[in-house]
This record gives structure tokens, C-alpha cells and sequence, in this order.
């Protein structure tokens, strides 16, 4: 049983064959780059992939440098950030909490600006 499988599997031979599978490659690449173009472009109140990277880094830098405070709890304060403008919000132990979590957050590189909604949490006495 002598089969020739490249027959059927590949009729085009040589040069041929490349020119094909290189036409087929670039209408792929073609389509690829159309598709990032149009997925990168910036709709009203979106951010662009670019910004969004950006504003990743920014969230992350936030965060990294409250969980650096010992003063502060990490666990407490969540962190956004949409077009270089950060927003913190949770429940914190102390007022001192809220301005020390704005200040870090405005000295970090890239914020243009904090939305501080952080509150503080009322201990409620608990009886035995």
C-alpha cells in the first residue's frame, strides 16, 4: 500500500505553495492589525489599551505603597483608577486613616487625582 500523501494533501508545489501560504499569512496579519486598531480606538468614557496599562500601573503602585504604611490596613481600602484619576473607597478605623490613604495615593507618579471616598467605621459596642 504505497499512498502518496503529498498529493493530496499539499497540490501545490515549491514556490507555488509558498505564495500561497504567504497570502494566507497576510491576510491574517492584515485582519490582525485591523482588529487592534479598531479595538485601541478611544469611544466617549472609554479608555484606550494604552490607558488602561497605565492606569493598571497606577492602581498597582497605589496599592503597594498603602500596604507598605503600618499604619494603614490594605485590606480595608480598595483602589481604581480610571484615566489617571484615582478613587479609594472602604471603611477605615480613623479620619488619620482617610487623610493618610489621600496623601499617599496624590504623592504617587502618574495621579493627576484622588477621589477620597473612604469612611470611617463605627465601632458598635458589643454587649456579652
Amino acid at each position: 500500500m504505497n499512498m502518496n500523501l503529498n498529493k493530496s494533501l499539499y497540490p501545490l508545489k515549491g514556490i507555488a505553495r509558498f505564495e500561497s501560504l504567504k497570502r494566507i499569512l497576510s491576510s491574517f496579519a492584515l485582519m490582525g492589525i485591523a482588529f487592534l486598531l479598531l479595538g485601541c480606538a478611544a469611544f466617549s468614557g472609554r479608555e484606550t489599551v494604552g490607558e488602561y496599562v497605565d492606569d493598571a500601573a497606577i492602581t498597582a503602585s497605589v496599592k503597594s505603597a498603602i500596604f507598605q504604611d503600618p499604619k494603614l490596613k490594605a485590606s480595608q481600602i480598595h483602589v481604581e483608577t480610571f484615566k489617571n484619576q484615582v478613587q479609594l473607597s472602604g471603611f477605615v478605623d480613623s479620619s488619620h486613616d482617610i487623610a493618610r490613604a489621600g496623601q499617599i495615593a496624590a504623592n504617587t507618579q502618574g495621579v493627576q487625582s484622588v477621589n477620597n471616598s473612604l469612611v470611617v467605621r463605627k465601632r458598635t459596642p458589643r454587649y456579652r
